[in-house]
């Protein structure tokens, strides 16, 4: 079972950065893919990015340019970087993980508890 942990949302003004933190454990995690999801209010829940195990990623096409997420094996944890922040990305953001890409990107493996991100001035 893994058990994941996210941390760094805030609010933050347009145009400014956060870097969201997702710390994984119960498992060998260099063996796991990671993906942050977000929900807005009213929304679905939606892919934002993954990240594999060879350290390759892919985005939606509304954070491209703008996010980066990233791996350290070493620490456990993957790390989104979000910057030029939009008040359209205020959302809770959610960490999944699975051994199993597909897994990732169909929403199907563990979850985090969530971390509130806001875009306001």
């Amino acid at each position: 079972q893994v058990h994941l942990v996210e941390s760094g949302g805030g609010l933050v003004q347009p145009g400014g950065s956060l870097r969201l933190s997702c710390a994984a454990s119960g498992t060998i995690f260099s063996i796991i893919h990671m993906g942050w999801y977000r929900q807005a209010p009213g929304k679905s829940r939606e892919l934002v990015a993954v990240i594999t195990t060879d350290g390759s990623t892919n985005y939606a096409d509304s954070v491209k340019g703008r996010f980066t997420l990233s791996r350290d094996n070493a620490k456990n944890t993957v790390y989104l970087q979000m910057n030029s922040l939009k008040p359209e990305d205020t959302a809770v953001y959610y960490c999944n993980a699975d051994e199993r890409l597909v897994t990732v990107v169909g929403g199907g493996g563990s979850w985090g508890q969530g971390t509130q991100v806001a875009v306001s001035s």
